[in-house]
């Protein structure tokens, strides 16, 4: 996914798409990028305990058969070691920590953070439910549109899935920015279709994108 950070300009152009698309509706979009929604090194280490469990019965079994013998104190001398090394290079090297957990588990934890962003940013609570939230979590290549109980009664699941597909491509092709200002846009024409602006609109959320 992206790698490249993102300018103040892309941020201005992010903002400047928030506002174009709120301008026809009542509805309210906040975009949150997340550079990663965990840490991971306890994750990180329970699959390289794993790996080295099987390792050494891997180990074992080898030495069992060539007719070779090692004292089981220095087996296990040798098993300590080894598990703190693999610790100490999880602790200085972070990067390499989500490669060793299981895409399920990073999709679990960046779709926790993006629902953790949407109650800590209050997009649950505009006037009239109308909240969308557009998340990116970068280390573990996912994005969520998260909306509220006042439009997931009137858009499909679908929709989302398409403005979601979209984004990655973009974040995948090395253009964040862009993506989310074509996903911006995507979501206003949606809220502009189903909660067209009224007379009394108020911006009820932030417009900038947030960094975290």
């Amino acid at each position: 996914m992206a790698t490249r950070p993102i300018s103040p300009e892309d941020h201005e152009r992010i903002a400047d798409a928030i506002r174009a698309a709120e301008s026809k509706t009542d509805g309210e979009i906040y975009c949150v990028v997340a550079h990663a929604s965990d840490g991971y090194f306890f994750p990180a280490a329970f699959m390289a305990m794993l790996g080295m469990l099987v390792v050494s019965l891997a180990v074992g079994y080898g030495l069992e058969a060539w007719w070779l013998s090692i004292r089981l104190p220095h087996f296990v001398i040798a098993e300590l070691l080894a598990l703190a090394s693999v610790l100490i290079l999880l602790w200085a090297l972070p990067a390499l920590r989500i490669h060793l957990v299981p895409r399920r588990l990073r999709y679990q934890a960046a779709h926790a953070n993006a629902m953790k962003q949407f109650l800590a940013r209050n997009v649950h609570r505009t006037t009239a439910r109308t909240g969308v939230l557009v998340f990116v979590s970068i280390a573990e290549r996912y994005a969520e549109v998260v909306a509220d109980s006042g439009i997931d009664s009137c858009v499909g699941q679908h929709v989302w899935d398409g403005v979601v597909r979209d984004l990655t491509a973009h974040a995948g092709d090395d253009r964040l920015a862009e993506g989310f200002v074509k996903a911006i846009q995507a979501v206003g024409a949606v809220l502009a279709e189903h909660f067209p602006v009224s007379t009394g609109d108020s911006n009820e959320l932030d417009d900038p994108l947030v960094e975290i």
